[in-house]
């Protein structure tokens, strides 16, 4: 069934109005169940011998990034969907918000847990994610945000990896059909060093201000210093977790409102986040279970070993009762905010910069700008970059099977050697280490430890 923008938004205006998430959830459950397992010849063998017509969750088997980029070619319903043809893609950046085998869209993770992967997104995904988008910022604006938008041109700056193919949604690729919003939508590299970012973010003069959450904390500290002079109406940190601080830094810089949402690559409109800093779970596309190590039910008010979700929207490549990794907690009382769906927080905090000493005073990177560097470097199969002293970084790195670990090692070190030079920060040491990526207590792989918090 292919969706448009105004039916998914009418369906979810009739959905609220009636308190319906749990029903319509159930029905689109087992839709997709059936579809994958008709479809996809890796769901179709890890179904196998379960009967019709599920809708419960707990009943299906769990998921994750590794067993299905494992079984990429085997996972899409499209058999004409392969990783080498993924990969050629997302590598091009001449071809962000441009079409995947011209009917879908690419995106990728940003790595942070040392595992990227290269989702696609067919035509309701990107229906669903840009119709709940909109939704989303009517409820975050009010009359007296318009004028500043209006200002500013209706502007929107977002600050992403240079390939653009995580943080350019849906609706960024939509609006770069038409000439103007080419002329209102922009996209400025992650990567760039901050003097320019922050020169070139002044001259186009947002009204919206999108971004990795860490590299928006570095700009709100250009704005205070008085060298970024900008006036967004709203700023919405994306892709990293971020504390209540940080969200009142920014709105006291920009002074701006500050939003997020709290989401994946695997399903973008998972959350809507709300002004008292829980994220509502749109239930009526998505599901999310906090659960256990065991994957039994996380009770509600207590932190979850890890959460599982599934993407309702997603046919092209099924997203189904997928191993996430976050830990996350689930409101056990009603929201202050009045939104009756439920309501999460993400435990911990990601997005901690990296500050080295200078002769200058200090310079920060942010650990995005490492891992998506890292990320698309040819035969990297695990990499982990822990900070040991104020000018000094130690590289985990494990190459693939395939690869020549010596020159995956010079690829590493001349990248990351580049970005630091390119933000003064050239006299920072990098060694190499003889030791592994390590997990975390939780099994992940941090990429970026800071050196506050030592491995």
């Amino acid at each position: 069934m292919k969706e448009s923008i105004p039916l998914v938004l009418r369906d979810a205006r009739r959905t609220r109005r009636r308190h319906a998430w749990a029903a319509v959830q159930r029905r689109r459950l087992a839709d997709l169940v059936e579809h994958a397992r008709t479809h996809s010849p890796y769901y179709r063998d890890l179904y196998r011998g379960l009967p019709s017509g599920l809708d419960d969750p707990a009943r299906l088997p769990v998921t994750g990034k590794a067993a299905l980029m494992a079984h990429y070619d085997q996972w899409a319903t499209d058999r004409e969907v392969t990783l080498e043809r993924a990969r050629a893609f997302v590598a091009d950046p001449a071809l962000v918000g441009g079409r995947f085998l011209d009917r879908y869209l690419a995106v990728t993770t940003s790595g942070t847990t040392g595992n990227p992967a290269i989702f696609v997104k067919d035509d309701r995904d990107i229906a669903v994610n840009y119709a709940l988008g909109m939704r989303m910022m009517v409820s975050w604006l009010d009359a007296g945000d318009v004028p500043r938008i209006v200002a500013g041109g209706g502007r929107m700056a977002i600050v992403a990896a240079a390939n653009g193919h995580f943080l350019v949604s849906a609706g960024a690729a939509r609006m770069r059909a038409s000439r103007l919003r080419r002329r209102t939508v922009r996209l400025f590299p992650v990567h760039a060093p901050l003097d320019a970012l922050v020169e070139a973010l002044n001259e186009f003069r947002p009204a919206l201000l999108l971004g990795y959450g860490s590299v928006l904390g570095m700009l709100a500290a250009e704005q205070e210093a008085g060298r970024l002079r900008i006036a967004p109406a709203l700023v919405e940190p994306a892709g990293e977790t971020l504390t209540g601080g940080d969200h009142e830094r920014m709105a006291r810089a920009f002074g701006a409102k500050v939003r997020d949402t709290y989401g994946a690559s695997e399903c973008p409109f998972l959350t809507e986040g709300c002004a008292h800093g829980w994220y509502h779970v749109n239930s009526d596309w998505a599901v999310v279970e906090p659960v256990e190590a065991d994957h039994s039910p996380t009770p509600p008010g207590e932190p979850s070993h890890t959460v599982l979700i599934t993407n309702l929207a997603n046919r092209v490549q099924p997203i189904l009762r997928y191993d996430l990794g976050d830990s996350v907690l689930r409101r056990p009382d009603p929201c202050p905010c009045g939104d009756p769906r439920p309501a999460l927080r993400v435990q911990g905090r990601v997005a901690d910069l990296l500050t080295f000493t200078t002769g200058r005073g200090q310079g920060v990177i942010a650990p995005l700008m490492l891992n998506t560097l890292v990320d698309r470097t040819p035969g990297v199969q695990l990499y982990q970059i822990v900070q040991t002293g104020p000018a000094g970084l130690r590289v985990r790195l494990r190459a693939t099977p395939e690869a020549d670990p010596e020159r995956v090692w010079r690829a590493v070190c001349e990248g990351i050697a580049g970005l630091l030079a390119e933000h003064r920060l050239k006299h920072v040491i990098l060694e190499r280490a003889d030791e592994p990526p390590q997990q975390s207590a939780g099994g992940k792989y941090r990429t970026v430890i800071p050196l506050k918090d030592p491995a």
